[in-house]
């Protein structure tokens, strides 16, 4: 009987310290609204945290968006040549990459690149008591380690998800034309007739809120470890797979809202 009332009764209170830590999140988040008037009076740590956050996920964005580009190129030719429409592959990879893969594959990079680290520096810092040491000195430390990178990743991510779009398009029209043997004209007059610039910024406003979303998931964790360096290290695998399923809930819902919109 106790172990049937322990199957049943665990993953209730599981759920229950979920809601009770999701509401403290709110809460933080909340507290932190004020702290982002003052944010400009440091740019020199936002402008640091952008080269941290952002330019140090560039590399593994490139890589990523070539061979996401190549592979959409061969997938979406194979089953639109059975219809003979070759001539849409390129606006066909144009919408899915600007308003779904971009963002949320340059969203996965960065969390793997940057919010995984975000909370292993401000986990570090909680541990060795670092951050008791800023607040003793007067320095309000949420204001000064977590809102400039939080409006950082807010920046940095949109940009990303820009330079994402640009490199697998790229690459999708290299592997399409010269690789598949799509007519170029053809797929260019396609594209440029039936692209918007509505789709680029679906994916530009979808990564400012993806930025934000990770970006406070990881900086209210790492903010909060306990538990020594054993802490440091839960803290990190948290941010990520927290911050990754929130991408794909957040992603959906905005997804949802943008069709609506369009209605």
């Amino acid at each position: 009987m106790e172990k049937i009332l322990g199957l049943v009764g665990r993953p209730f209170l599981t759920m229950l310290e979920t809601i009770e830590h999701f509401g403290v999140f709110i809460l933080f988040q909340i507290k932190l609204l004020p702290l982002y008037l003052h944010v400009m009076k440091r740019p020199k740590i936002v402008l640091t945290q952008i080269d941290i956050i952002g330019f140090g996920c560039l590399g593994v964005v490139t890589l990523t968006a070539l061979f996401t580009g190549m592979v959409e190129a061969i997938q979406l030719y194979s089953g639109l040549h059975q219809f003979g429409i070759e001539s849409f592959i390129g606006y066909t990879i144009f919408l899915s990459i600007t308003k779904e893969l971009g963002p949320v594959f340059a969203s996965l990079m960065l969390i793997s690149r940057s919010i995984s680290a975000m909370a292993a520096e401000l986990g570090t810092m909680r541990v060795s008591e670092q951050i008791d040491a800023i607040d003793i000195l007067g320095v309000n430390s949420k204001e000064y380690l977590i809102t400039p990178r939080i409006v950082a990743t807010v920046i940095s991510l949109p940009l990303l998800v820009i330079w994402f779009d640009f490199i697998a398009i790229g690459s999708a029209y290299f592997i399409s034309t010269n690789v598949l043997g799509i007519n170029p004209i053809a797929y260019q007059e396609t594209l440029m007739r039936l692209g918007e610039f509505d789709d680029i910024m679906t994916g530009v406003i979808k990564a400012a809120v993806f930025g934000f979303i990770v970006s406070s998931i990881g900086s209210y964790i790492g903010y909060h470890t306990s538990g020594g360096a054993r802490g440091v290290g839960e803290s990190t695998i948290n941010a990520v797979v927290y911050s990754a399923v929130a991408i794909f809930i957040t992603n959906y819902f905005l997804s949802s809202l943008f069709l609506y919109l369009d209605w």
